[in-house]
């Protein structure tokens, strides 16, 4: 990621593109092929809608208009993950994806290995650091629907979704605002290390990472092989093994904090309290 965010959130494609997926490069999903990860982000902001990332009219919605800000670390900011993650859901609305500037994050390695074969990203806190990335505005359902593939409503689950106020780290859309805030999803194991005991910052690609961490375990390439290819296939659907895997990397001590645990339960938890609610929203996390 390059490019400043499109002033205003407007696509600068020319009108007439096409503007499916595939068309802009976007289509292949994590979750069907785990080295994929963290899956192709889009070059600008866009209105991700069915198959296609249309042109966006705006970078800002406000409280009436039943959407909250959730910033995208890892997979949620690809357009077909996304897609993915609501089709499984039979929901079909719009889901605008703006690019923003984003101080005071870093993109850390979550300190579990996933059931969908890849270990993941997850935020850290990182005073000054300037990272673009997308901020997801989402209505309930599809709150409901991200908050179930991150594990959020289970104790079992993965991630927390913890609310990052402003001036702690500060969200710029491109449109000359500031938001005062948003929700991020932070790994309830924690982080892995770089040998210093400070956050390792994700590579932004699956086989290296998982290389070099098989590289470093011989503990972890008896649980998984010894390529990413052999990871992801054992890791697939294996809860079990996940499990395991994540417990040796607290064992192995390769775990630290995020520095975003303090938020945790401090913000506003259920933002649609009182208003829309999901009709038939997900009751339980996908795997």
């Amino acid at each position: 990621m390059s490019q400043p965010p499109t002033q205003g959130g407007e696509s600068a494609r020319p009108p007439g593109q096409d503007r499916t997926l595939e068309a802009l490069g976007l289509a292949g999903v994590p979750r069907e092929e785990p080295l994929l990860y963290p899956g192709a982000w889009p070059r600008e902001s866009g209105l991700l809608d069915g198959d296609r990332l249309l042109p966006l009219d705006r970078a800002v919605y406000a409280e009436g208009d039943g959407r909250v800000p959730v910033l995208a670390i890892g997979s949620n900011a690809s357009p077909a993950q996304l897609r993915h993650k609501m089709a499984e859901f039979g929901i079909a609305s719009p889901v605008p994806m703006v690019r923003s500037r984003v101080t005071g994050l870093d993109i850390g390695v979550s300190a579990h290995v996933s059931r969908m074969g890849y270990v993941s990203a997850s935020p850290v806190g990182a005073p000054g650091v300037v990272r673009e990335l997308f901020v997801l505005w989402l209505d309930a359902e599809q709150l409901a629907v991200i908050d179930a593939s991150e594990g959020v409503p289970m104790a079992g689950g993965n991630f927390d979704r913890v609310w990052l106020p402003a001036p702690d780290v500060r969200v710029e859309p491109g449109d000359g605002s500031v938001l005062r805030g948003a929700y991020a999803y932070v790994n309830r194991h924690g982080v892995l290390h770089d040998g210093t005991g400070a956050p390792r910052r994700h590579p932004g690609a699956q086989r290296p990472l998982i290389t070099d961490l098989l590289h470093g375990s011989a503990r972890l390439r008896e649980l998984f092989g010894v390529t990413p290819e052999e990871f992801c296939a054992r890791a697939r659907a294996d809860r079990r093994l996940c499990d395991r895997g994540t417990r040796l990397f607290a064992e192995e001590e390769r775990v630290t904090a995020s520095g975003l645990e303090r938020y945790a339960g401090s913000g506003p938890d259920d933002p649609f309290a009182g208003s829309r609610t999901p009709s038939a929203g997900p009751t339980a996390p996908m795997p």
